[in-house]
């Protein structure tokens, strides 16, 4: 009997948690351009998007924004992942570091979007980079994502046998070479993990871009959110299922690596 609640409490809450999608991507086969009724299947909604220069321009800076901070983040949040994990550090050095890396994970994005704001108020007096825009949005989507990536290496690097490097030593291998050959290819399911997490958290921001953007830096989340107030378009369907989908697809994916872990 337990079991049969337990069950029916978890199919609720899937149905409640995807029944909004279903309906979104539903919608955006149907024929009616405004209105609830279903008055055929369609595919002319999606022809429509790609079409629109606005989504197009869209779609490329998010892209954009999301590679590039992607490269970044996986590189430093790798680096620090391996500074934190391989080098002797005194326990409370350990503990400041740890809390340090975690507070973008825990911290609400309301409150690292106003605290970038701040940030490159100050810092626009002293270079151009940090006006509001592209450059400025690329470094604040790379300001969370490194911890991301981080937790997700060092949770690799935690699993890793030290015996396996230790052997690489003893037969001459140099620190380049144990770093390449040795510790880079066990840890690469890790990076992969926490570079496909980063990628779908820039892809999917919302709060911190809308506070960073510019006028020539908009991204997909911000053109939905911009086109829901002018009302609900088969194409604004359109779009948020193609979204659901690319992340539905990255998630999967970093949730399949996450578990070589």
């Amino acid at each position: 009997m337990k079991a049969r609640i337990l069950a029916l409490v978890a199919y609720s809450s899937l149905i409640l948690m995807y029944l909004p999608c279903l309906a979104v991507a539903v919608f955006s086969v149907n024929k009616a351009r405004f209105g609830l009724n279903w008055k055929g299947f369609t595919l002319n909604w999606y022809q429509r998007l790609f079409e629109n220069e606005a989504i197009l321009e869209a779609t490329y800076n998010s892209l954009l924004v999301a590679v590039i901070t992607t490269v970044i983040a996986t590189v430093i949040g790798t680096a620090l992942a391996l500074g934190l994990e391989r080098a002797t550090w005194p326990k409370p050095c350990q503990r400041l570091f740890d809390v340090i890396v975690n507070i973008p994970v825990v911290v609400p994005d309301i409150i690292m979007a106003v605290a970038l704001v701040l940030a490159f108020s100050v810092l626009r007096h002293l270079s151009s980079v940090f006006e509001l825009g592209l450059a400025a949005l690329i470094i604040s989507h790379v300001t969370f994502q490194i911890s991301f990536v981080t937790l997700v290496v060092r949770g690799r690097l935690a699993s890793l046998n030290p015996e396996t490097r230790e052997a690489a030593w003893d037969l001459f291998a140099t620190r380049f070479y144990n770093f390449r050959r040795v510790t880079l290819p066990l840890i690469m399911p890790g990076v992969l993990a926490g570079a496909m997490l980063a990628f779908t958290l820039s892809l999917d921001d919302f709060i911190i871009s809308f506070f960073i953007h510019g006028p020539e830096s908009v991204t997909l989340p911000i053109y939905i959110f911009s086109s829901l107030k002018r009302g609900l378009t088969p194409e604004t369907n359109a779009l948020s299922t193609l979204m659901l989908l690319a992340t539905v697809i990255l998630a999967l994916l970093a949730e399949r690596l996450t578990r070589k872990l």
